[in-house]
């Protein structure tokens, strides 16, 4: 989620002056406990009514009054953080391993944890910055600089002393090389974790099978019972090759690593299988090396931002073109048996100026300019057997090609993320956001007025709450409203404090937190009962 040159330039005043901020939109499979996973007979689990695959983008009710600035997952993982514009942290999905600091083995994204960092100890005022998720472990950035742990931690990846997990987020306590230093992003994989720091420093943690800590070392040895073991690290090993140049931004893969440098020159590490660090081969990569391919003299040919799949990594160039290396796809170029083994640019989209990517577990997402000054939002990605493409409920689940994604046009999104099985896609409020559905699609919300307990008909037809459906008539509400309002409307409750579960509390407790009178924002019609 970097800022990129070649975003719609209709918006670049406005986020000079105010915090980007979006409302969550998902798309794909919600049954956080079965997905990605098979049944006795080899076949995928069939979700049932509760959770539901999602064919198209829905609004997510439960942050549907939230201002969400960024959301976090793991093109390996089934769990989501999501940062709002408070630095508050809320969080739901796969739990098994207490990735989310909770004992609950599923949290469901209608009854997301909110999450502060004074919780957790840090001084009042600190706030969420940034966030990374694993398989079955996440990390959380504090503005302090510090950094909590919970989750997987077999290999030491929360930075703990090692231990099956972390079952609540945790500080992490680590003595970086050079002495202490306030952490600014962070990035993970199935077994590792990489932090960056503020002078652009990289430190791993967790496995060194494949060389994924940049250490250059595995550690490999045998071990008692003949079994091959790899180094593990519990504390931060310095990412080595690097100490001459500032590192801005950093993506993990399942195994492998790609960060791209304050110049533009972009670096691999880790796990080459399926040529997937862009090298011309398939050999483990125990340190970081320049990618040949945007190091020329040319800064129009360097990197701007970098995103790693599971098998797979993407560069988006400083003119917007869109490079990929590795395994894509399952069948025909790009698959297991043909994977790009050095980046090539995808033909289909070369004629756009790509400026955000994201790459899911087998989903590829790309935002660019449209001619008309709006948002054209691309995806692809073959086998997205959860719909988590989101191309719309009559249309194919998987596109082995580039597509625009046509339930999205005239939908202002700057933001995808994509998870294992999932997508998570912010936008800011607009006429046509409004027009989108809601999940739950169905709620338990009165059929005519709360207050006058009447529907006087189509000329005085009770508003709608845009998060929980309540009516309300116009001149019902204190104050009262003399005209529909524009933009946004939540009613009464809906525009209070949301109350969810405390992380630190457990699942079960309740909070509020403070916040605004009733929300009105964007261009969106707020919407009479039908």
């Amino acid at each position: 989620m970097a800022e990129n040159d070649n975003e719609p330039a209709n918006t670049a005043a406005a986020e000079q002056h105010e915090q980007r901020w979006g409302r969550v939109l998902i798309c794909g499979g919600t049954d956080w406990r079965n997905l990605g996973r098979k049944d006795r007979k080899g076949g995928a689990l069939i979700d049932d009514e509760e959770h539901p695959d999602l064919l198209e983008p829905h609004i997510l009710r439960s942050l549907a009054n939230v201002k969400i600035t960024g959301v976090y997952a793991s093109c390996a993982g089934c769990h989501c953080i999501a940062l709002d514009a408070d630095g508050n942290a809320w969080m739901f999905g796969r739990n098994e391993q207490r990735g989310l600091g909770v004992p609950e083995e599923v949290v469901s994204e209608h009854h997301p944890i909110m999450l502060s960092a004074p919780e957790l100890g840090a001084p009042k005022g600190t706030t969420f910055v940034h966030a990374a998720c694993g398989r079955g472990h996440s990390l959380l950035v504090g503005s302090n600089g510090e950094v909590w742990t919970a989750g997987t931690n077999n290999f030491g990846q929360c930075g703990q002393p090692v231990s099956p997990n972390v079952p609540t987020f945790t500080l992490m306590k680590a003595q970086l090389v050079g002495g202490k230093e306030n952490i600014t992003k962070v990035g993970a994989g199935i077994s590792f974790s990489i932090l960056l720091t503020q002078s652009g420093k990289l430190y791993g943690l967790g496995s060194g099978e494949h060389g994924q800590l940049g250490n250059g070392r595995t550690g490999e040895h045998i071990s008692t019972g003949n079994k091959t073991q790899f180094d593990v690290h519990s504390e931060p090993v310095l990412v080595k090759g690097l100490q001459d140049v500032v590192i801005t931004d950093i993506a993990c893969g399942a195994q492998h690593c790609i960060a791209i440098d304050a110049t533009g020159l972009v670096y691999v590490w880790g796990n080459n299988g399926y040529c997937r660090l862009g090298l011309g081969n398939q050999q483990p990569v125990l340190m970081p090396k320049v990618v040949p391919h945007f190091a020329g003299s040319n800064d129009l040919t360097k990197g701007r931002q970098v995103v790693a799949g599971p098998t797979n990594s993407v560069v988006i160039d400083r003119q917007g073109m869109y490079w990929m290396a590795g395994k894509w796809k399952n069948s025909g170029e790009g698959s297991a048996g043909s994977p790009y083994s050095t980046f090539r640019y995808m033909q289909d989209i070369m004629g756009c100026k790509m400026y955000h990517a994201s790459c899911g577990g087998v989903t590829h997402w790309a935002l660019a300019p449209d001619d008309d000054g709006s948002v054209m939002t691309i995806a692809w990605g073959q086998n997205a057997a959860n719909g988590e493409l989101g191309h719309g409920p009559d249309e194919p689940k998987s596109a082995t090609k580039p597509k625009r994604h046509e339930p999205l046009i005239g939908i202002d999104v700057f933001s995808v993320t994509a998870a294992q099985n999932t997508t998570f896609i912010l936008a800011r409020p607009n006429e046509k956001f409004s027009d989108l559905p809601r999940y739950p699609l169905q709620v338990d919300a009165p059929e005519v007025c709360v207050k006058c307990d009447k529907d006087t008909g189509d000329d005085d037809s009770p508003l709608e709450c845009d998060k929980c459906d309540t009516p309300y008539h116009l001149g019902c509400l204190s104050p009262p409203l003399s005209a529909v309002p524009d933009g946004e409307w939540f009613c009464p409750k809906c525009a209070l404090p949301p109350v969810v579960a405390s992380a630190k509390k457990g699942a079960g407790a309740q909070k509020r937190k403070d916040a605004p009178a009733p929300v009105q924002s964007g261009s969106t019609s707020a919407k009479r009962k039908k």
